[in-house]
C-alpha cells in the first residue's frame, strides 16, 4: 500500500489541465457516474504495475466532494492496495474533468474523455497522454464494444498498442467485502 500511495505523489504535482485537443465530457452527471469501475486496460506507470483485479469506487463525501477508493491486487505481494482520495470538480460541475488527491493540497487530472450513454464505459487521462484508463462497469468489455474506444483513443493521439489489459478474472477476496 505504502508503495501505491508513494508514487501517487509523485503524480499528484498539481498536473491539473487536460492534453491538448483532448476535450472532457459534456452534460456530466456525477450521480450516474458513482459507484464501481473496473480497470479494463491502462498505460503503464509504477504506481499501478505489477496490480491485477484493479478497481476504482466513487461515492459522496458530505462536503460534496467525491471519495476515491483505488484498489488493486499485487500478486508479488499477495495481497491488495489501496489508495484512498477525494476529487472535486476543475470547474463546472457538468463537464467531466476533476482534480483528484490522495495526498493533501496536490491535485492531479482526473478528465473523463468517452463516456457512453449508460455510463457503462469510459475513457479517462490525466494531464496528457501518458495517463489512459479504460473503465467499465463490468470487469470485461465484449470486443464490439471494446474496438470503438481502442480507435477513439487512437484518434486521440494515445499509444493504444502499449495499454496493458488488466486481468479481472479469479477475483482474491478483497478484505471487508
Amino acid at each position: 500500500m505504502r508503495k501505491l500511495l508513494l508514487v501517487w505523489l509523485a503524480v499528484l504535482c498539481g498536473c491539473t489541465g487536460v492534453p491538448e485537443n483532448v476535450e472532457p465530457v459534456k452534460n456530466f452527471d456525477l450521480d450516474r457516474y458513482l459507484g464501481r469501475w473496473y480497470e479494463i486496460a491502462r498505460l503503464d506507470h509504477s504506481f499501478e504495475r505489477g496490480l491485477t483485479h484493479v478497481t476504482a469506487d466513487y461515492s459522496r463525501n458530505d462536503d460534496g466532494s467525491v471519495k476515491v477508493i483505488n484498489r488493486g491486487y499485487s500478486r508479488e505481494e499477495g495481497e491488495w492496495q489501496q489508495a484512498d482520495g477525494r476529487a472535486r470538480f476543475a470547474g463546472d460541475p457538468r463537464t467531466a474533468h476533476l482534480e483528484v488527491s490522495f495526498f493533501g493540497p496536490f491535485y492531479a487530472s482526473y478528465v473523463i474523455i468517452a463516456l457512453d450513454d449508460n455510463y457503462r464505459h469510459a475513457l479517462v487521462t490525466g494531464y496528457n497522454r501518458d495517463y489512459l484508463w479504460l473503465l467499465s462497469r463490468e470487469p470485461s468489455v465484449p470486443d464490439a464494444e471494446l474496438q470503438p474506444l481502442l480507435e477513439q483513443a487512437r484518434d486521440l493521439g494515445y499509444p493504444i498498442d502499449q495499454l496493458i489489459f488488466v486481468e479481472q478474472d479469479n477475483r482474491p477476496p478483497e478484505p471487508g467485502r
